[in-house]
């Protein structure tokens, strides 16, 4: 039977967990994930516990944040001059808004803190700083 390897391409069924327990993403209902072993389209973690799998095989995967989405990084987070957001955007903490670098790409964002002249906006991934762990199920090598 083949096992993983770097450039195949996989369908796998998993289920990701916070260390706390808290499940924050699974393909339970919905297609298998499929992705290209080694090309970085998922993190790091998701990746290299794929080498050496065989289909049918279930692993559980304990990944640290550094190979998950990095450490929080403080400098992701911004505060802008309340004014400067237009007033049918709401401003709650939590929202999940969507700013615009200068070279035109898109960058998610979030609202952390709001006071009567700034709201701060956080580009880290929700995720970031975060240990994971992934409940995996190679379903199938396609290439």
């Amino acid at each position: 039977m083949t096992a993983v390897k770097h450039g195949d391409t996989v369908r796998i069924h998993y289920t990701g967990r916070l260390t706390d327990g808290t499940v924050f993403d699974s393909s339970e209902g919905r297609a298998p994930l499929e992705f290209t072993v080694g090309t970085g389209h998922v993190i790091k973690g998701m990746d290299d516990g794929m080498l050496g799998l065989k289909v049918g095989d279930k692993k559980t995967l304990d990944i640290p944040f550094d190979e998950a989405y990095g450490p929080v990084n403080p400098e992701a987070r911004q505060a802008i001059p309340r004014e400067g957001i237009p007033a049918d955007i709401p401003l709650e903490i939590g929202t999940m808004l969507q700013m615009q670098t200068p070279d035109g790409h898109v960058l998610p964002v979030t609202v952390v803190e709001v006071d009567e002249a700034t709201v701060t906006l956080d580009a880290n991934h929700h995720l970031a700083g975060k240990d994971l762990i992934f409940d995996v199920e190679l379903v199938e090598i396609a290439s």
